[in-house]
């Protein structure tokens, strides 16, 4: 029976880590009595654990699942510093430590920057939704929350645990199969965070390099606005990222988004594509959209782009404004995920088959295998499907039609 035991703990994942417990060395002992009771002891990796209650339930939940078992009880233990050295050891695979993984040679991660020139234009909406899209599509997905000063990721993805650390490693939380990393687990309340350029920089090495981010198809690094020193330092430790263009439609934003993803051109950096948000409004009387913040930003920019890299940069997907979008990230529930057939959950998800499950895709649609606008596709509306303006709705507004408010 002790053998079938251990093969039922082996379908136990710890839940921060996410590989199986006896591959980790998390499993003590394993006791069983003449009557069919098994007592199982458990390593934890910190004391403490904010995952205790969860390892205990998930282990007795599946040994009493094994034939002959009457009863289960589990112990649990916290692991020796030497136990931890060798846990962050076999996590890290032999790679040295403060070495950023996705900068290496081998890695299959796609890393995919989300940049904008101003602030306000719903860049960390695009970034929480894209990655919560990207996972409910199976794909491993990681987000970074670079906005230092302000950081809002976990809010937007429901995210209300904080990191354990195992010897120099961070294990993240997650939610919506998505892990997330931001300076907002480690600050107190509200607070903010004041800290100069140097501090910027180490705070985002850490968590490239210290975070335990696992095998991932798909890393999204949420920028700050502009072109300053978070930018650069992607650049420099993570070389090969792309850049996705988040702007509005009018004309003010569009310039300085541009100039955001011009940056592309001292770093030797790919722009992967733009994405236009806040693209008309949908009357709720009509359906016809109004432009509230004008049109064509968003080809703007992929154009002028395209004339200073040289190289093709497509408007990727517009995104109408949606009630439910902002609904969505102010209670930790993506819409791609709530709402998928939104104006706005349709626009970021793509096509996900019915009632939101994912349709199937061919096995070499992975990060490492697929070229960026495969990926992207998750915002659905490509370049050229608004070309010619907004659709009208064919029939005359009714008095209390936006539209006709606004003539």
């Amino acid at each position: 029976m002790e053998d079938a035991v251990r093969e039922a703990l082996a379908t136990v994942n710890d839940p921060e880590i996410h590989r199986p417990i006896t591959e980790l060395g998390m499993v003590k002992s394993v006791e069983i009595g003449a009557d069919g009771a098994v007592a199982v002891a458990v390593y934890l990796t910190v004391s403490g654990c904010p995952m205790r209650e969860t390892i205990t339930s998930n282990v007795r939940e599946a040994v009493e699942r094994v034939e002959g078992v009457t009863s289960v009880s589990v112990e649990l233990d916290v692991m020796s510093d030497e136990q931890r050295k060798e846990l962050a050891g076999a996590l890290r695979g032999g790679t040295a430590e403060r070495e950023v993984p996705f900068a290496q040679p081998g890695s299959l991660t796609r890393v995919y920057a989300v940049a904008s020139g101003k602030g306000g234009v719903g860049k960390s909406s695009v970034t929480v939704n894209l990655a919560a899209a990207m996972a409910a599509d199976g794909l491993k997905v990681g987000v970074v929350d670079a906005d230092i000063y302000g950081h809002s990721v976990p809010r937007m993805l429901g995210v209300d645990g904080r990191p354990t650390q195992v010897e120099n490693m961070i294990m993240p939380p997650s939610a919506h199969g998505v892990k997330v990393i931001s300076i907002g687990m480690f600050t107190p309340g509200n607070a903010p965070v004041v800290w100069r350029g140097p501090m910027l920089h180490r705070a985002l090495q850490q968590f490239l390099a210290d975070v335990y981010w696992g095998d991932l198809d798909v890393l999204l690094l949420d920028l700050p606005p502009g072109t300053g020193d978070i930018a650069i330092s992607v650049a420099q430790l993570v070389p090969n990222a792309e850049i996705l263009v988040v702007t509005t439609p009018q004309q003010a934003a569009a310039e300085v988004a541009e100039r955001a993803g011009s940056i592309a051109v001292q770093t030797h950096q790919k722009i992967v594509g733009v994405v236009e948000n806040m693209s008309g409004l949908p009357c709720p009387h009509c359906d016809e959209m109004v432009d509230v913040f004008g049109t064509g930003g968003g080809q703007k920019v992929a154009e002028g782009l395209t004339k200073t890299t040289g190289a093709n940069v497509p408007v990727l997907g517009a995104i109408p404004i949606d009630v439910r979008l902002r609904e969505g990230g102010d209670e930790g529930k993506p819409v791609v995920l709530t709402d998928p057939d939104s104006p706005a959950g349709a626009r970021t998800a793509g096509d996900r088959g019915q009632a939101g499950r994912p349709r199937a895709r061919p096995v070499g649609h992975v990060a490492g295998h697929h070229p960026p606008q495969q990926v992207l596709t998750r915002f659905g509306a490509l370049a050229g499907d608004d070309e010619g303006g907004h659709r009208p709705c064919g029939r005359a507004p009714p008095s209390s039609c936006l539209r006709a408010g606004s003539a």
